[in-house]
């Protein structure tokens, strides 16, 4: 692995209580949606999958902002194609813009890594991948850290027939923040 700076450095992050397991995974600055469903299919192959062998359903708790935000079209096709690909419906249900602080995730991982990493400079990608990785919690929590080292193409533009094609249902209740895709390929 060689060294590269930290500085804009991102990381995603998905927790799963049952297994106590979770995964981060440090990306550089990139198309953040496409850099998101690849760790999410990561952790659905290396975790889930094994875990979940009988799984029809995957949930997603997500924030409103960002890369996985809920007006993000971009977000929304990445995940068709993994729920085509997993043959898994793929339910999203955002938190309300301005409450990220109270995701469980932020608490239950982000106040370990912090104290894990307190002091130390982050100054590579590198060192930010060890000091994740290296933390745990009483509970039996373990965080599985990588660098995403693959570059996602930038300013890619979803149209209206596109998005019009997903195989997405909007929930009755904040149908703009709940929805769920089917696991079959878009038609367009």
């Amino acid at each position: 692995m060689r060294a590269v700076p930290a500085r804009h450095a991102r990381d995603t992050l998905f927790s799963d209580t049952p297994t106590r397991s979770a995964m981060a995974c440090i990306d550089r600055p990139c198309a953040r949606n496409a850099a998101i469903s690849a760790t999410l299919r990561a952790w659905w192959r290396s975790v889930g999958r094994p875990a979940y062998p009988a799984a029809s359903r995957l949930l997603i708790c997500a924030d409103s902002g960002g890369s996985n935000g809920s007006r993000l079209r971009l977000w929304k096709v990445e995940l068709a194609a993994l729920a085509a690909e997993t043959g898994v419906a793929i339910t999203v249900c955002h938190l309300p813009p301005g409450t990220s602080k109270w995701n469980k995730i932020e608490h239950r991982m982000f106040a370990h890594i912090s104290m894990n990493w307190r002091g130390r400079p982050l100054e590579t990608h590198e060192a930010v991948v060890q000091l994740i990785g290296a933390t745990t919690t009483r509970e039996g929590l373990r965080i599985h850290a990588e660098l995403d080292e693959h570059a996602y193409p930038k300013g890619i533009k979803i149209t209206d027939r596109q998005m019009a094609a997903l195989p997405l249902t909007k929930h009755d209740f904040h149908p703009d923040w709940n929805y769920t895709l089917e696991p079959q390929m878009p038609t367009l």
